[in-house]
């Protein structure tokens, strides 16, 4: 017996049919002696709508509102869940997330956790054996008392930062895909399901592209230890042994329980990248600051930087890159002040891509990044940017070679062989 948080994502619970399917999921493991905490997204397509909704109201709206509309995807299926666990003989209520409660930051729409008191679900658990169903994505801010949103993706961080709050043995994310993946296996067919995977590099694979799992969930679960179980909510309930040492799927857990760590544990893409050069900049202290800082008051995530070396010692030039989404906003941001900064020209370009590498063997293997430098090389794939780290590291390339490149390096490293 032990405790368990199941996540279940939008396409898990798109209708009323596969809600019932999540509560026979449900339902085996209380079967099997397991207290259950559930945490539940939006059915698909809803929270777009929602969404769609506000801004048809108002283009510009207060954030505020925003999360009281947003959130209430969440509240919805979480009490359709528990109509359906009733029905199928399970002790079962909804909690909307300040019912809990979920105390977060004030940021609406981007709201932080700070704390959850599981005291209530863990005496439920005892008292009734009572399966909590609680809405994702959603808490509450103590001083306003208004309802908060954590952004996209955030029932993950829901469902981790409420198993650590429960004390759980395990979180378990039930999605459409049946774990993680060396790469996507859509771009490399031969792509293999990992068994385990460590924390750092499950973040290094979610920071970079990979879209299993949120970022902020992964550090939940490294930050507190707590094993996190990437699964499929469509295989059948009934096929699944839930006293099986591990069922089908990929365990993200500390390095040390992983027997065998592999050089390269995985290759990650994103083409959600833009890059800008500022061209003809003095060399001198305080000019990166004068790019950066107006860059992060603005709230721009800045991510590869280059400066190449200055010949002269007068002048030389900065590229970096950002997410596509802000780049019209970092390409006026650099303008605006380009008194402040004394750049010749600025360069944009949104026809690029990141393709990473990562694999915690890399801190005891040299050369692992000269390998895919030559063979990227080979297939004439231009490196624009280098980033490295100690388990990863990253080049920008043109778009259009991003499948050759992420094809090259899963072979070049051996993750093609079962």
């Amino acid at each position: 017996m032990g405790r368990l948080v199941m996540k279940f994502g939008g396409t898990s619970v798109a209708n009323i049919d596969r809600i019932r399917n999540v509560a026979r999921h449900v339902k085996r493991e209380v079967d099997a002696g397991h207290d259950v905490a559930v945490v539940v997204s939006a059915m698909a397509g809803k929270t777009n709508e929602l969404v769609e909704w506000c801004r048809e109201a108002s283009p510009v709206h207060d954030a505020r509102e925003y999360d009281a509309v947003v959130a209430s995807g969440e509240q919805v299926t979480a009490g359709l869940l528990a109509i359906a666990l009733q029905a199928i003989g399970i002790q079962a209520r909804s909690w909307q997330g300040w019912q809990v409660p979920i105390r977060t930051s004030d940021a609406h729409a981007s709201a932080r956790i700070l704390e959850i008191d599981g005291t209530e679900l863990i005496n439920r658990f005892k008292d009734r054996g009572e399966v909590a169903v609680v809405a994702g994505f959603q808490g509450i801010n103590p001083q306003t008392g208004r309802i908060t949103t954590l952004g996209r993706g955030g029932s993950d961080t829901s469902a981790v930062a409420l198993a650590a709050a429960i004390a759980a043995d395990r979180c378990d994310i039930y999605t459409d895909v049946d774990g993680v993946y060396t790469t996507d296996p859509r771009v490399v067919p031969k792509a293999r399901r990992l068994d385990r995977i460590a924390f750092e590099e499950m973040l290094e694979l979610a920071s970079q592209g990979a879209k299993v799992l949120q970022v902020r969930s992964v550090e939940l679960g490294m930050v507190h230890n707590i094993p996190v179980f990437v699964r499929s909510s469509f295989d059948k309930p009934e096929d699944i042994d839930p006293h099986a040492n591990q069922p089908p799927g990929t365990l993200i857990c500390s390095e040390e329980e992983i027997m065998e760590s592999h050089v390269v544990t995985g290759i990650a893409f994103s083409k959600d990248e833009a890059q800008i050069s500022v061209r003809q900049i003095q060399d001198k202290p305080g000019v990166a600051a004068s790019i950066f800082g107006p860059l992060a008051e603005a709230n721009i995530n800045v991510d590869m930087i280059v400066q190449n070396v200055s010949e002269d010692g007068a002048t030389t030039d900065l590229t970096f890159t950002v997410p596509a989404s802000d780049h019209v906003r970092a390409r006026d941001t650099i303008t605006a002040a380009k008194h402040n900064i004394g750049y010749i020209r600025l360069d944009t370009a949104t026809d690029v891509a990141k393709v990473s590498v990562i694999g915690s063997g890399m801190r005891s293997h040299a050369g692992v990044a000269a390998q895919a430098f030559a063979a990227l090389a080979a297939r004439n794939i231009n490196i624009r940017a280098i980033t490295t780290s100690e388990i990863k590291f990253s080049v920008l390339i043109d778009a259009a070679y991003t499948e050759l490149a992420v094809r090259t390096l899963h072979t070049l490293y051996g993750l093609d062989q079962a």
